[in-house]
């Protein structure tokens, strides 16, 4: 299974958040850049499809797409 690069990640979500890829921080709350659950649960289906090791109850629990990005490079690496 290749997962994303952390770029690639990222212009996912600021895809399905309508924003360009320079403007998603990765710090920031993602439910304050535009997240709501029917945008999660896209990603969350969108990512399954391609091996992304995250979920649903992934996307609620993460504040920011860095610690979603810390969830998938723990789970990479088990």
């Amino acid at each position: 299974m290749m997962l994303p690069s952390f770029d690639a990640f990222r212009a996912q979500m600021a895809e399905m958040l309508e924003l360009a890829p320079g403007d998603l921080s990765a710090d920031a709350p993602l439910m304050d850049q535009g997240l709501d659950s029917m945008r999660a649960m896209n990603l969350a289906m969108q990512w399954e499809e391609e091996g992304v090791p995250l979920d649903f109850a992934d996307l609620a629990e993460a504040q920011s797409l860095a610690e979603l990005w810390a969830l998938v490079e723990e789970r990479q690496a088990s």
